[in-house]
């Protein structure tokens, strides 16, 4: 069987025909082979479903193979090897988009393995009847007596699994009995165990957001108990999610974390609490109540923690002016403070306060007002300079704001220039992909949580600006400062005998084109190498070029076109025909001597493209929704197109490309398992050349005739040609 695999895996047809002559002749007695049958069985049902060959849902609607196919895998379920038996019913649970009728066989033969005096068999059929639960909860919830019976199983592995498998199936009103049978066992079992019963608890909140009281109250019990840092951080971390997607439980859940820290002996975990105290306790109904869990860590606690309490008081004292001068009291305090980090707080925080206390004094409201009439409300007033130095964040990371200096500094005349340095004079630097080494700990999207809690990262390497060669030569330096740099374009194949990749450098009136030539002809010397481009368009016109003075084998040079842009024309994609000019010296290869004068070459290249998304950087926002409000509708273009696509993923990697912004909120990839399924949210972000902010809401769903997908989309910027010209960039 494996042999004839082997050879046959790469032709679809020749495996079907393999699968279904050993499935309907009955001729393979050993159960080893019949489960790689299983297998193949269940690969090419798979593929079968992935290229469209099945109706809907239904195997039984689909192709001949797969109603065979999945016929004979249900026969196998009634096969007299434990082994097959096993394999066909997990190949049935890990079929794609299967329907509940189809799947209840494969769940059935699984509630009996359950029973197994075998812990293997236990085991393996509990695996795999808890993975069926996260699409199909109400189909194992069949099986909750048998799961319970396992909760008390020897094997705490089978054990644990029995436990999350019944949170995701439990209706709301098992929630209690569950929790009263979890907080018995999980007394007794590891760290490691603990962590993925908190994450399944976590999930069952979001099932159920009616009774996080109940959970948030479990789990802030456990914050008490014994247990590692990593166990504990996963509480934390539960909570903290739980608190952004169920706004109720912010309140009680910030009571639990205070009384947590008045005994946590883990310095991260209480300066991340006490930087969200910071965050939320203002916004509470109650502030006051958690000032003194705050300040107890000023007196208590490591210099560490003592600094982050000390920055959580200036922000309570910013964002609630009634409660200013009490604050003031206890920050004084600190100005004496034996570390260095914490005194310079204190220090900034009692200056700003006071000038915010002596411009804007808080009035108390009136006594006598009657109990109908609105409460006046806590809050700084417009202009006020405690707000905007101790809550109000800069506009990048300082990532972004130290690559953005960098590159000021970079460009030509730049130091010696008069003009004030200000955040909105500094170049626009696109965002990077971080590169995920580590496990990302989920805090509930909160960047600078995510900052806190991050491990020690390998120090970066400093990134090369594309520029560079750009500002190394005078006549193109005198046209400006580069707005943005493309990745290199390849416009011939890298077989061929002379190699050549563009990079767009987009200026508010200039495009520099620099072409990389690269030479592979061993005997040949290139000279005076430039591209000529000639292209249709009232917005571009070729102003002047740059050759390539000499080019050896094996190095690669500059050389450089200028296009002047028309900044009154409205952008539209223009192609440009592309010829590499040169002349050619043959060339000794052993000496490197020349053997002949210089004659005249023509390279034809790929066609250049200039898109409007050439024009745009790649830049996030803080705070996307607060900022779609800001830009307002005034300038809003809304367009709906059809989109050739099948799969959702590919539909919102190409929206991305085609509009060259950068994805904001986590919403440029789709979660696995949720393609087409229900409708996808793409939240835009991007700035255009000349500074203008740009914002996208996209919505990618499955069109009415299942022919392809559909594109909504909504484009916000402060000109409203800017925003018509990126709404016509998909195409």
């Amino acid at each position: 069987m494996q042999l004839l695999y082997q050879i046959k895996k790469h032709d679809r047809l020749g495996m079907q025909k393999l699968v279904t002559q050993f499935s309907q002749r009955n001729t393979l007695k050993s159960p080893l082979a019949l489960v790689l049958l299983v297998r193949y069985t269940a690969k090419l049902l798979h593929d079968e479903v992935a290229e469209g060959r099945v109706g809907g849902t239904s195997f039984q609607n689909g192709s001949q193979f797969a109603r065979s196919g999945y016929a004979f895998l249900e026969a196998s379920l009634r096969h007299k090897s434990e082994m097959v038996v096993y394999e066909a019913g997990k190949a049935i649970c890990a079929l794609p988009n299967i329907e509940p009728q189809e799947l209840s066989p494969a769940v059935n033969v699984m509630q009996l393995f359950l029973s197994s005096p075998k812990p293997a068999v236990r085991f393996a059929a509990i695996k795999t009847v808890s993975q069926v639960a996260v699409n199909h909860p109400r189909i194992v919830s069949k099986c909750n007596e048998d799961l319970e019976a396992l909760i008390a199983d020897a094997n705490r592995s089978i054990a644990t699994l029995a436990i999350t498998t019944l949170l995701k199936t439990g209706s709301e009103n098992s929630v209690d009995r569950l929790l009263k049978q979890i907080s018995v066992f999980l007394s007794e079992i590891p760290d490691e165990y603990k962590i993925t019963i908190v994450k399944s608890l976590q999930r069952l909140c979001f099932t159920y957001p009616s009774k996080h009281r109940v959970l948030v109250g479990f789990l802030s019990n456990f914050l008490r108990e014994e247990g590692g840092f990593d166990f504990k951080r996963s509480i934390v971390n539960s909570i903290i999610s739980l608190m952004k997607a169920v706004p109720e439980t912010t309140e009680s859940s910030l009571l639990h974390l205070c009384e947590f820290i008045e005994d946590c002996e883990f310095t991260m975990l209480s300066t991340q609490i006490l930087h969200l105290l910071g965050e939320l306790g203002p916004t509470t109904p109650s502030p006051a109540r958690y000032i003194r869990f705050i300040y107890n860590r000023v007196i208590l606690e490591n210099s560490a923690v003592r600094a982050a309490a000390v920055a959580a008081l200036s922000k309570f004292a910013a964002r609630c002016p009634s409660l200013r001068t009490s604050i003031m009291t206890l920050l004084k305090r600190s100005l004496d403070d034996e570390d260095d980090e914490t005194r310079d707080r204190a220090s900034l925080s009692v200056s700003v306060l006071k000038d915010a206390m002596e411009e804007f004094p808080y009035a108390p409201p009136p006594q006598d007002v009657e109990p109908e009439s609105e409460p006046v409300p806590d809050e700084p007033q417009p202009g006020d300079p405690a707000a905007f130095v101790l809550l109000q964040g800069l506009p990048m990371s300082f990532d972004r704001l130290d690559r953005s200096i960098r590159a000021y500094m970079r460009a030509p005349a730049a130091m010696e220039s008069p003009e004030q340095l200000t955040l909105s004079n500094l170049p626009i630097v696109e965002e990077t992909e971080p590169e995920h080494d580590e496990e990302d700990v989920d805090v509930g999207g909160d960047v600078t949580l995510q900052a806190a809690v991050a491990g020690q990262k390998e120090e970066k390497k400093e990134a090369v600006d594309p520029a560079a060669a750009v500002y190394a030569i005078p006549e193109l330096a005198s046209l400006g400062r580069v707005f943005r740099s493309s990745a290199p374009n390849e416009l011939s194949e890298e077989e061929t005998e002379y190699v050549v990749r563009c990079i767009k450098h987009v200026m508010p009136e200039h495009i520099i084109l620099q072409f990389l030539i690269q030479n592979t002809v061993e005997d040949q010397r290139l000279t005076n190498c430039t591209v000529a481009i000639e292209g249709d368009s009232e917005c571009f016109e070729v102003a002047g070029e740059i050759a390539a003075e000499s080019i050896k084998y094996g190095e690669t040079a500059n050389a450089f076109t200028v296009i002047n842009r028309n900044p009154d024309a409205s952008l539209a994609p223009c192609n440009f025909e592309c010829v590499l000019r040169f002349g050619v010296v043959q060339v000794d290869p052993k000496s490197g001597e020349d053997e002949s004068d210089a004659y005249e070459e023509e390279y034809p290249l790929e066609e250049l493209e200039l898109s409007t998304s050439d024009f745009m950087a790649k830049v996030s926002v803080p705070d996307f929704r607060q900022a779609w409000e800001d830009l307002g509708n005034t300038n809003e273009v809304l367009e709906k197109f059809a989109l050739q696509f099948k799969k959702q993923e590919d539909a919102v990697a190409a929206v991305i490309d085609f509009l060259g912004m950068q994805p904001c909120d986590g919403t440029g990839h789709i979660k696995p398992g949720e393609g087409g399924k229900k409708p996808h949210m793409l939240h835009l972000s991007g700035v255009f050349v000349g500074g203008r902010n740009v914002l996208a809401r996209a919505q990618v769903a499955a069109s009415g005739d299942a022919s392809g997908l559909l594109l909504k989309i909504a484009v916000r910027s402060d000109d409203s040609d800017v925003s018509r010209m990126v709404a016509d960039c998909i195409r």
